[in-house]
């Protein structure tokens, strides 16, 4: 009992803060999550999330996975997954996302391109994109149902 060793979780990167009432400029790259409560300028990109906390302000532009705005952004952003805006968020440039989500409250300055996000295939079937396949198909399964009903 005594001398079982505990199993540890394996170490998880720690993710980066600038703190409220701090200010940075220059370019970030991060391999972890950012989180910004104070000011930036410069770029950013990150492959994890990048969260502009309510009393953040970043002036430039943010390439991220993720990217959730409660602050004020001035430079374009670019989500890969998905960008979120609270009610508190404020974004004057342009957005491009896979999902956006702009909370009541939000205010956006800028023009909007959505990027198409793949689409689910399920196992062991192939993508079938033409129209006369896909109308080969359902008439294939009615002749199935015909033959066995």
């Amino acid at each position: 009992m005594w001398n079982k060793r505990q199993q540890r979780t394996p170490f998880k990167s720690t993710d980066s803060l600038i703190g409220h009432g701090g200010t940075l400029e220059g370019k970030v790259h991060c391999d972890t999550n950012l989180r910004i409560e104070g000011t930036f300028s410069g770029e950013i990109i990150c492959s994890g999330v990048v969260t502009v906390g309510e009393e953040g302000t970043v002036r430039s532009s943010i390439r991220a996975e993720e990217i959730i705005i409660a602050g004020k952004v001035y430079g374009d952003v670019t989500a890969d997954r998905r960008l979120i805006m609270t009610g508190t968020g404020e974004l004057h440039g342009n957005i491009s996302a896979g999902a956006l989500s702009i909370m009541e409250g939000g205010l956006l300055n800028g023009s909007i391109a959505m990027q198409e996000q793949p689409t689910s295939v399920e196992a062991g079937e192939p993508k079938s994109n033409s129209k006369k396949e896909k109308a080969a198909k359902r008439s294939s399964k009615a002749e199935e149902t015909l033959e066995a009903g």
